[in-house]
């Protein structure tokens, strides 16, 4: 086993996502060091594009050379996929994990174009166009990780590729502010045209009263698919589900705190402190626990579709 790998993907993972890594331990060993690879090349695909450090420090990059970036992670990508020699640490880690677990390419080339998105200034004109985005950056995760966990029913993969959403839909929500400051905004056009809110004064102060009311309104679009994707717990091994669990818990509770929060949800960066993440794992284990037994139930129909 490589453990210099597993030691960059544990703390590539430490440093970029203190919400998932406490959910991340719960995995058995295998499933474990498969999430932490595939986690780090996705931090590092996010990086390179951004001309940040770990979700951190971005620099300014240009439509130009974002392109040429893209391609070369393209190319390093496949190249990975079709398992070739590599040398760098988050394209071996990802030649291991799409190897092992049979992850499609297309899987991973619509997760570059997500990242993509964000460095062309893509325009999401109605919800719908930002669930593509989501779809692109958090739901193509899920379904990689679920993959990961052994999922092969396409049922299930739905779930998983829901729970992607919801994550996503409750980043968006808490870095509405930070995100405007950097020159990105992903909600709708339509739902700040509703409200009077002009794109280019986001993160005016004097704007948080009616921001507060477009997080919300997004805190509760993401419920139904938090909801969907509890139902895909029985279909996963035990740990995973545990794990899964927990994490569901501690990003929904992220929303829940943005929500409440109301204009002042970004006077701070919301999250959950080690206790409250410490409750969130024991009520994981008992939704992993009694979802063995619980009814399922169909997706919702009117849930945005992932493309087939």
């Amino acid at each position: 086993m490589n453990t210099t790998l597993m030691d960059h993907a544990t703390g590539t993972m430490a440093v970029g996502s203190k919400s998932f890594a406490t959910a991340a331990k719960l995995f058995d060993p295998a499933t474990r060091r498969s999430v932490l690879m595939l986690y780090a090349w996705c931090r590092y695909c996010d990086d390179v594009i951004d001309g940040q450090e770990l979700g951190f420090n971005a620099t300014p990059v240009d439509s130009a050379q974002a392109e040429l970036r893209l391609e070369m992670l393209k190319k390093q990508t496949l190249r990975a996929w079709e398992g070739g020699e590599m040398h760098e640490p988050a394209f071996a880690a990802f030649q291991e994990v799409a190897l092992g677990h049979n992850i499609p390419l297309q899987l991973a080339y619509d997760h570059l174009d997500g990242f993509a998105m964000d460095v062309r200034e893509t325009h999401y004109e109605t919800f719908d166009d930002t669930l593509q985005y989501c779809y692109r950056v958090a739901g193509v995760v899920g379904l990689m990780m679920a993959r990961v966990m052994g999922v092969r029913d396409e049922a299930v993969l739905d779930r998983a590729c829901d729970l992607g959403l919801a994550f996503q839909l409750t980043n968006i929500a808490r870095d509405i502010v930070e995100d405007a400051r950097v020159g990105r905004c992903y909600l709708p056009a339509q739902w700040l045209a509703e409200a009077d809110i002009p794109p280019e004064a986001i993160a005016q102060p004097k704007m948080r009263a009616p921001l507060a009311d477009i997080a919300q309104r997004l805190v509760a679009e993401a419920e139904p698919y938090y909801a969907s994707a509890r139902q895909g717990l029985a279909g996963l091994p035990l740990r995973s589900a545990w794990a899964i669990a927990s994490a569901h818990g501690v990003y929904r509770e992220i929303g829940v705190k943005v929500s409440a929060a109301g204009s002042r949800a970004w006077d701070k960066r919301q999250g959950t402190s080690a206790v409250e993440k410490s409750g969130l794992l024991l009520k994981g284990a008992g939704q992993a626990l009694t979802s063995r037994f619980a009814t399922q139930t169909p997706r919702p129909a009117g849930l945005w579709q992932r493309p087939r």
